[in-house]
C-alpha cells in the first residue's frame, strides 16, 4: 500500500471509533466491515472495564473519543506531510506497550504502521482487549495489513527495531536487552504546571481534567504544581469540587487513605479537600490521591529548573510562561505530533 491508501485506511478506522460516544454508542450504515465489529468493540470496552479497575468505562470511552478525534484528514495530513515514507522492504517493528491508561501504546501502533513498516506487539497484562480488535478491523477494511501485524504474548524476537515503555527500572533492562537493536526507550515523566494566581476559575477546573483523567495514572497527567510564595490554595480546590466523585471510586479512595495515613505517620503538613493531598515535595512523581506542590519566587530561575529537568517530564501546563506549554485542560487531548518524551517516532522509523 502507498501511504495515502494507508491513510485512507487508518481515517476509517477515526470513523470507526467516532461511533463509539459517551452519550450513545451510534452505529454508522456505510462503514466496511462494521457489523461484526461494532458489537465486538462494545463488547470489549465492558470487558476491559471489568478487566483492570482503573479502567472505567468514561476513561476507555474518553480515550476511544480523542483517537477518533484525532484520525482525521486534516490531522493525518498536517502531521505526515513533513515525512518522506517508503512503500517497500519494511521493517519488523516491536512494540513493548504499556497500560496504565487504555490504548496509550497506539500511537506508536498507527506509526509504524503508516509508516510503511510491520508491528510486533507485546501487550501490557493490563490493557490487552482493545487493540486486537482494532487490529481486525483494520484487517478486515484493508487485508494487506494481515501480513503488517502480529501480537506475541511470548518473548519477542525476530524484529529490526523496536519501543518500548516502562519504569525507569524496566528501562534499564530494555537498555540492556536492546542495545545491539535501533530503539526508542521510554521511561517514568511526569507533568507539572506553573501557576501565578492570576487563573481563571475555568482554567482551574480545566486543570483538574489535567490532574485527575484517567485518576492521575498517566504521564501527561500533572502530578505537580509549581505556585508562587503565599499562593492561596482556596480557589483551586473550589475549582476542582466537581471531581468529588472519585470518592466513590474504590480503588482511588483506597489509594488516598493509605497515602493520607502515611503522610500523617510521618508527620508531613498537608493540605487536602476529602479527595486530594497536597503535600510540598520537590519530587516529581506523586502517589495516587495527591498532588506534589513548590513554591518559587522568579519565574526566570523557574523556568531554568525545569529546563534542567526536562528529562523527567512530559508536559509543562501554563499561561504564556513556556514556548512549548500545554493549554489548562489539554495535556490527555495530544495531536499526533506530540511525540512522547519528545522523540520523533516517525523519524526514527523512517530513518531505519
Amino acid at each position: 500500500m502507498t501511504i495515502d491508501e494507508r491513510k485512507e485506511k487508518f481515517l476509517i478506522l477515526g470513523k470507526f471509533l467516532g461511533q463509539f460516544g459517551f452519550s450513545e454508542f451510534k452505529k454508522e450504515a456505510d462503514l466496511p466491515c462494521n457489523d461484526p465489529y461494532f458489537e465486538e468493540f462494545k463488547e470489549k470496552i465492558d470487558a476491559a472495564v471489568h478487566y483492570n479497575g482503573w479502567f472505567t468505562k468514561e476513561n476507555v470511552i474518553f480515550s476511544v473519543q480523542q483517537w477518533a478525534s484525532a484520525l482525521t484528514e486534516a490531522n493525518l495530513e498536517k502531521w505526515l506531510s513533513s515525512y518522506s515514507f517508503k512503500d517497500e522492504n519494511p521493517k519488523q517493528i516491536a512494540i513493548i506497550m504499556a497500560g496504565n491508561i487504555p490504548l496509550v501504546g497506539f500511537h506508536d501502533f498507527v506509526s509504524v504502521l503508516l509508516s510503511g513498516n510491520k508491528v510486533l506487539v507485546k501487550l501490557s497484562s493490563n490493557d490487552e482487549v482493545l487493540l486486537p480488535v482494532l487490529a481486525n478491523y483494520l484487517i478486515c477494511i484493508a487485508p494487506e495489513f494481515k501480513d503488517y501485524i502480529n501480537f506475541t504474548s511470548e518473548k519477542i524476537q525476530d524484529f529490526d527495531a523496536v519501543i518500548a515503555t516502562g519504569s525507569n527500572n524496566t528501562a534499564r533492562y530494555f537498555e540492556y536487552y536492546f542495545a545491539n537493536k535501533p530503539s526508542i526507550i521510554r521511561k517514568n515523566r511526569n507533568s507539572v504546571a506553573i501557576l501565578t494566581g492570576n487563573e481563571s476559575e475555568e482554567e482551574l477546573k480545566e486543570l483538574g481534567e489535567d490532574i485527575f483523567r484517567y485518576y492521575g495514572l498517566g504521564c501527561r497527567n500533572v502530578s505537580k504544581l509549581y505556585v508562587p510564595k503565599d499562593y492561596n490554595f482556596t480557589p483551586f480546590f473550589e475549582a476542582i469540587y466537581d471531581w468529588n466523585h472519585l470518592l466513590n471510586h474504590n480503588k482511588y479512595i483506597n489509594n488516598y487513605d493509605y497515602n493520607k495515613a502515611v503522610y500523617l505517620m510521618s508527620l508531613f503538613k498537608l493540605v487536602e479537600n476529602g479527595f486530594l493531598i497536597l503535600k510540598e515535595d520537590a519530587s516529581f512523581g506523586s502517589p495516587i490521591g495527591s498532588l506534589f506542590f513548590e513554591y518559587y519566587t522568579d519565574l526566570n530561575e523557574l523556568k531554568k529548573e525545569i529546563q534542567q529537568q526536562k528529562e523527567n517530564i512530559q508536559c509543562v501546563v501554563s499561561k504564556g510562561i513556556f514556548e512549548n506549554e500545554i493549554d489548562f485542560g489539554a495535556t490527555q487531548k495530544p495531536k499526533l505530533w506530540d511525540y512522547a518524551d519528545g522523540v520523533d517516532t516517525m523519524e526514527f522509523l523512517n530513518n531505519l
